[in-house]
């Protein structure tokens, strides 16, 4: 199993917008085969940004194995992530990294 985490920043004016838009996308992510789990959280900086201008969500996607991942991004993800910045253009900064257990 592996994790593919999508760290985000938001625009704290389109917050409710984008949360409704992510619930959404997750939903569809977890259908697609590979996918075993995901769970959205908010992130705490520590300590605290001295603005409030950004939400800050993690999301952690659980594949079976790096294969499901690869075939998500090659099949999935380009038409995926282009809805997102489509609709939230610059107002949404996202940074994406693989989690791979080593015990």
């Amino acid at each position: 199993m592996i994790v593919y985490e999508v760290n985000i920043r938001v625009a704290a004016s389109i917050a409710v917008d984008y949360a409704a838009w992510l619930a959404a996308h997750v939903a569809e992510i977890r259908r697609l085969p590979g996918f075993v789990d995901a769970r959205v959280f908010a992130v705490e900086e520590m300590p605290p940004p001295e603005s409030d201008a950004e939400q800050r969500l993690c999301v952690h996607y659980h594949l079976q194995d790096r294969a499901a991942l690869q075939r998500y991004l090659r099949e999935d993800a380009p038409r995926l992530r282009r809805d997102g910045v489509e609709r939230f253009a610059d107002q949404v900064h996202v940074h994406r990294r693989v989690l791979e257990p080593r015990d």
